[in-house]
């Protein structure tokens, strides 16, 4: 390689990790209040559970901004577009800092959910614009990795303002962490022009692609399955192993490591197979899950699976993104954008099923219902996504998805 094509190559790799920070900062900002909503509902004199409409909205907003983002700026520079939502995330922290009351506030979270749903419909997949064509896939793990890191950091970090500060400070925080990116995206993104014009009947279409549909099921019936789980992954810890606060903190940041550590490993096995892959770690997720009731007994059996849970779940957004870019990459923009909102319904939906399993049943049933969704996804995925294989790898020329 000569000395031009390195140095191109080194700024194309600098480029991608301040979209991964820019990635870390969104999902961080998005995670931070869940752990500061007593904080919250006190200052506002509101009740939890109101305050909690903060996290709705959020998510709401960003299911609803993917593809809107998507579609109105399918013609402008994804640097300029990337720019504008990272702006957006520094401004919409800001507000919520300075919020005088809950309206101001579910406005500055809706802000923040537009600026994650257009940065993960374009963000995601902004690695291929960046490296070399050998090099997407690990460029994409980088970017997903900001998801592991900023779960692993934000409930730490929001334990930690909330005892030295006042819940406002952790929102500056995450105003002064997206105005880093946003400088270091400024100097070192390239111009990246738009070559897709995605309009709503594009999104539309992507729904008769029959492996763009079966990824969008799986993608739905993974989420569902991992949050009505991983939302009453505490109280699990809490009432049915029955460890104190410190261990069970403990206990979630090994699932964050863990989870990290997956994300890696997945931008090398998502090289040689992506059906593989997602076989592979849906198994060992509906295995690990249904597992969890069954060892409360022991404390290293449950942080085992609790490591094992983290790994494939750090591999299994990356692989479902790889799916859905291969499904539909004439419209990769618009396939990803119906990703992030599918994956934004789908963990509302996942909390609704985990809220309905534990209040009905109990919590050991809940983990046993999400393990068999997590089956049923890995089904959807082989027995319908093997026939739709063909059209993909062999009609339109791309690297083999199995």
């Amino acid at each position: 390689m000569s000395s031009a094509g390195a140095l191109s190559e080194r700024r194309g790799w600098v480029a991608v990790l301040s979209v991964a920070l820019g990635s870390f900062v969104l999902v961080l900002s998005e995670f931070l209040p869940i752990g500061l909503l007593p904080s919250i509902a006190d200052d506002l004199q509101i009740s939890v559970g109101t305050a909690g409409l903060l996290v709705f909205a959020t998510g709401l907003t960003g299911a609803i901004g993917a593809p809107v983002v998507t579609v109105c700026t399918a013609r402008v520079d994804r640097r300029i577009v990337l720019w504008s939502l990272t702006a957006l995330l520094v401004v919409a922290d800001v507000l919520g800092a300075f919020a005088p009351n809950l309206g101001v506030l579910l406005v500055a979270r809706m802000l923040l959910g537009l600026a994650i749903g257009g940065f993960w419909s374009i963000g995601a997949g902004i690695g291929s614009r960046l490296v070399r064509e050998s090099a997407v896939i690990r460029a994409a793990s980088f970017i997903t990795a900001g998801v592991s890191v900023a779960t692993v950091v934000s409930l730490p970090l929001g334990a930690f303002v909330s005892a030295i500060a006042t819940w406002r400070t952790a929102f500056l925080i995450g105003a002064g962490l997206g105005a880093i990116a946003l400088v270091l995206q400024l100097l070192l993104l390239p111009r990246i022009p738009a070559i897709q014009e995605v309009r709503f009947s594009t999104l539309g279409h992507l729904l008769t692609i029959p492996r763009a549909r079966i990824g969008l099921i799986a993608t739905a019936l993974t989420f569902i399955a991992q949050f009505s789980a991983y939302t009453y992954v505490a109280p699990y810890l809490q009432q049915l192993v029955r460890i104190s606060p410190t261990t069970i903190t403990v206990a979630l940041l090994a699932f964050g490591v863990a989870g990290i550590v997956g994300n890696f490993t997945a931008g090398v096995t998502l090289g040689r197979s992506v059906t593989g892959t997602l076989a592979v770690t849906k198994v060992v997720l509906a295995l690990s899950v249904v597992s969890l009731p069954l060892l409360a007994w022991s404390l290293p059996g449950v942080f085992a699976l609790l490591v094992i849970w983290g790994f494939v779940w750090g591999a299994l957004p990356l692989g479902l993104q790889m799916w859905m870019s291969q499904a539909a990459p004439d419209v990769s923009d618009g396939s990803l954008a119906l990703f992030v909102t599918t994956i934004q319904l789908a963990i509302s939906a996942g909390s609704v099923v985990g809220a309905l399993g534990v209040s009905t049943v109990g919590i050991a049933f809940d983990f046993y219902l999400a393990g068999g969704i997590a089956l049923a996804a890995l089904l959807v995925l082989l027995s319908l996504g093997q026939q739709a294989r063909p059209i993909v790898a062999a009609e339109r020329g791309l690297p083999d998805a199995g």
